[in-house]
This record gives C-alpha cells, structure tokens and sequence, in this order.
C-alpha cells in the first residue's frame, strides 16, 4: 500500500521506491456506499461534551504556554532567553495549528449537531488567529467536492510544464529551497488575501476577505463581511495589545507563534495532496471518488497530538468530512482493507518529506498512452 515512507526498495514496473509508486487510477472495485458501511456507525455520531473538550485542552495548553513563557522568559539570562523563545514559538504555533483544526471541524459541521453552534464556535476561534472563517468553510467547501480536478479545485493547483517560472528556472535545488522558504513563511496569508496556490478565475477579486469574491455566491457575501468584522476585531485586539505592552511583547507572546501556525498550516495542507504518487486528473477522466481518494495521510510523531491526529486520517476525512477527528482514525482502520492501493500513507519523516516534494513535484503533465495524452496527470519535475 506504499506504508513504507523510508523505504528504498524499488519497484519492479517503474523503478521508483515504494514511497513512489502511483496509486491505481482505475475505477475502484467498491463504492462510497461500502466504505461507510465498514465503519462502525457511532463514528458518524458528534459529541458535544468531546468536542468541547478538545477546545478546551487547546485553550488550556495555549494559556499554560503563555503563562510560562510570559513569566518566565524574560527572568532568564540572555543566552537562554534566545533559546527558550523559539521553543515556545514552535509549541504555541503547534497547539494554534489544533485550535485551527477545530474551527475547521465546525466548518464542516463535525463539532457538534447544531450548525448554529459550530459557526459560532468557528467563528471565534479563527478569528483569533487571523484566519476568515466563513471564507474558508466555503472555498473549502468547493475543494472537498473537487478534489484533485485541475479545472475546478480550489487549493494546491499544481503548475504545468508550460510555467517556465516553475519548470525552467526554480526546477533546481536553489529554487526549490526559495520555494520552500516562500511558502512557509508567506503562503498562509498570501492563500487567504491572494488566493494564492488556489484556483485560477476569470473575473473579479479572488480574495477570502472580499465579499464579492467569485469564490462566493449571493448568499453567502453578508457571512464574509463578518469573516472581516472577526479578522479586524482579533487586529485592532493586537494593536491595543501593543500599544499597552509594546510591540516586542506582542511578536514574541503572539506574533511569532502566528507564524509558526501559519508554516504547520501549510505544511499539513501541502503535504496531504502534493507527492509523486498521487494523480489529478481533467474533466475527462476525473470523478469524485477517484479525486477524493487521491490524497495521503502522513506521520507528523508528537506533532499529532497537537493536531488532534488529522494528520494521518486526511484520506478518510475527505471521504466522510463530517466524521469528527476524535472518530477518524478508528474510521480510517475500518476502511483500509476494502481501499487496499488505493489508500496512500508515506511516514517519510516532515522535513525530508517538504523537502523531496517540493524538488521533486514541481510540474503536472498527463501519461502518454498508444502515442496520446490522457486526461490523468502526474508530478515531474
């Protein structure tokens, strides 16, 4: 099934190691319907009491972090000091990134059964972390239904051999590494403002902050004007913060951690649908089944908890996204035999991972087949 991430036996049909091998494209033997039918059916059912008290965890961890560091930190010499606020930047961004997770949830309406609770759950959290909740639930919305169709997705649009910027001048090691460093550092926010790794339209603003948007419809531009009032509010917040404690305050108790959220956000993203096995496909062959599947769980080791373990449950979560995460990966056990190849897990340490697939992965171009090109395409570089 491709488990072996460090693995570097070949494979007999194309040469590549295991973690490479493509993943089957042809039509699966089973439906959606088999899938959900080996899943335990209380894996559906969401728990308000578990899932408040996942926020609280994050909430409980997230002031501990800053209790200590705020206390703490500045009584240290120095040298020390340089060391200890890293540390608490990398862990404070981790536990963000799981506060993340559960606004994400109730976008999904997997936090509780009363959609009106999960927005409003939503709704805060992401608001204060920078991120604009109803915009995100609705061009993530589009991304669950076209997953993987390089005409209509909405994230990680791969580039094509015909973006010389891409293909001919970042295509070597210096370039992938400045890819690297810009996507970690800038693609959090840039994907938000920009809609940047994101789908390509015609007209208008493609913004997750502009109301009029075309990634929106009619009835839904009045719940981004508020995704802005939340951003703002969280904004202004920060700025009171800094006018009152300092600036240096606010990067090294806030700003930083942002940061480091911002990196595992694009990290857990990018990760869960860039590899070399992995196919996109055209409107001519693509199908929601074969699309959804189309996506890798990966091993982040501690780093899981802090995620609430969407980490390796990413291909399950895209079949069934209403699974709450405190269920997926009992879900992803149960459907794993009937998925067979065409389940994806790589356990190719993070770094080494991010690494090989962004030199590795750095155009899509289809199969030649009896001398023509199908519509299923693959990672070159």
């Amino acid at each position: 099934m491709g488990a072996g991430g460090r693995m570097n036996v070949a494979n007999a049909d194309d040469d590549k190691p295991i973690a490479h091998k493509r993943v089957p494209v042809s039509k699966p033997p089973f439906e959606l319907s088999d899938l959900k039918k080996a899943i335990p059916p209380h894996c559906f059912k969401r728990s308000l009491v578990r899932s408040v008290a996942a926020v609280l965890r994050d909430f409980i961890i997230i002031g501990a972090l800053y209790y200590v560091a705020d206390t703490f930190i500045p009584m240290l010499p120095k040298p020390l000091a340089y060391v200890a606020w890293p540390v608490y930047w990398f862990f404070q961004g981790a536990y963000l990134m799981g506060l993340w997770v559960i606004g994400h949830e109730c976008g999904h309406h997997g936090f509780s059964e009363y959609p009106w609770l999960n927005d409003t759950i939503g709704f805060i959290v992401h608001s204060l972390i920078l991120t604009p909740y109803f915009g995100f639930k609705y061009s993530h919305r589009t991304h669950h239904a076209n997953t993987n169709s390089i005409e209509y997705d909405e994230v990680w649009i791969p580039k094509r051999k015909a973006d010389k910027l891409y293909s001919e001048v970042l295509n070597n090691p210096t370039g992938a590494f400045l890819v690297f460093v810009f996507k970690i550092v800038l693609g959090f926010p840039l994907y938000f403002v920009f809609n940047l790794y994101g789908r390509k339209y015609e007209k208008g603003i493609t913004s997750h902050f502009y109301p009029y948007s075309p990634i929106f419809n009619d009835s839904e531009r009045f719940q981004i004007f508020l995704t802005d009032l939340g951003v703002f509010a969280t904004c202004y917040g920060i700025y009171r913060a800094a006018a009152v404690m300092g600036i240096p305050w606010v990067i090294n108790i806030y700003g930083m951690p942002i940061l480091f959220m911002s990196g595992f956000f694009i990290l857990l993203t990018y990760l869960h649908h860039t590899h070399p096995s992995i196919p996109h496909y055209d409107s001519t062959e693509w199908d929601w089944l074969r699309g959804a599947l189309a996506t890798v769980d990966r091993n982040f080791g501690f780093l899981n908890h802090a995620f609430h373990d969407v980490t390796r449950t990413h291909t399950v979560h895209h079949l069934f996204p209403t699974i709450p995460h405190y269920h997926t990966f009992e879900a992803r056990e149960a459907v794993k035999p009937i998925l067979g190849e065409y389940y994806k897990y790589d356990d190719t340490p993070i770094l080494e991972a991010v690494w090989r697939e962004t030199k590795d992965c750095i155009f899509i171009e289809p199969d030649e087949v009896n001398g023509q090109k199908k519509g299923i395409y693959w990672f070159y570089k």
